[in-house]
């Protein structure tokens, strides 16, 4: 075994992506409801969310490109989707009027 493979605290081996994959999807059975507990989450639904909270904080598409290892923004677009709380987030940071209120207010 490649010694990159091994915790150099443990000296355990890494998982397996498949074996990983099979961890969290038990682990994440009790989330699926009450309609369907055979089933739980899977590792690239935790990648699509990782990629749509990053995109819900403001981080740069750049940032996001590099670290999901997209090619092109085109193939990132169908995470980014920032949910409505996001979005008013954004438009009440960036509103000019209100920028102009609390720069008035001072």
């Amino acid at each position: 075994m490649a010694t990159v493979d091994l915790c150099p605290v443990t000296g355990w081996a890494r998982l397996s992506y498949r074996r990983a994959a099979e961890i969290f999807e038990h682990a994440t059975r009790p989330l699926a409801g009450p309609v369907d507990r055979t089933q739980g989450c899977t590792l690239h639904q935790l990648r699509h969310a990782m990629l749509t909270h990053e995109a819900e904080n403001g981080t740069h598409t750049v940032i996001q490109l590099a670290r999901s290892r997209h090619a092109s923004v085109r193939s990132l677009e169908r995470y980014a989707r920032p949910g409505p709380e996001a979005v008013a987030a954004h438009f009440a940071a960036t509103d000019p009027a209100a920028r102009r209120r609390t720069w008035q207010g001072r």
